[in-house]
């Protein structure tokens, strides 16, 4: 009967027949892992690398495409602003041409009332004052018939009073 021993020699030193078998097992292990799990795992890690790399393609590419949109929208809203102030500049010079016409044009409407209005109280004051000379005129010439009817016998005398009475008022 054989005891099982155990030597602490057999780990340091293999047996042949161990080694043997365990680099043959070894090396079929690494050849089926080779060809079955390192290829399709490289594939992977390349595939990801590449994934990797074209994200951050895109994303560079985004990155620069959000620059010039920045730089665009600048432009824009610089160009924007400009416009804007161009616009109100333009209203605000008609609204001061506007403005300025219609004083103008209110001044010489006074200007053109105010003389309207001179001229027609100068007629009217022309008008006024020789009808009350002609009023004047006729009632002094009613007076003057009838005092001078009592006092001038003759009608000579009457006609050279009137006419004298006649060249006074002419000349008022």
């Amino acid at each position: 009967m054989h005891i099982l021993a155990f030597d602490p020699m057999s780990l340091i030193l293999p047996d042949l027949g161990l080694l043997f078998w365990t680099t043959i097992i070894f090396l079929l292990f690494w050849f089926l892992m080779g060809k079955f799990a390192f290829k399709p795992i490289v594939k992977a890690i390349k595939d990801r690398e590449q994934f990797i790399n074209e994200s951050l393609s895109a994303a560079d590419k985004a990155k620069h495409e959000m620059q010039q949109l920045q730089s665009d929208n600048a432009a824009l809203l610089k160009e924007a602003r400009d416009e804007g102030a161009k616009i109100l500049k333009e209203a605000k010079e008609v609204k001061e041409s506007m403005i300025a016409d219609a004083q103008n044009r209110a001044k010489e409407e006074a200007a053109k009332i105010i003389a309207d209005a001179k001229l027609e109280i100068d007629a009217q004051k022309k008008s006024a004052l020789a009808e009350v000379k002609n009023e004047v005129s006729r009632i002094s010439i009613d007076i003057a018939q009838k005092v001078l009817a009592r006092e001038l016998d003759s009608s000579k005398d009457q006609q050279t009073y009137i006419n004298s009475l006649v060249e006074k008022i002419k000349a008022n």
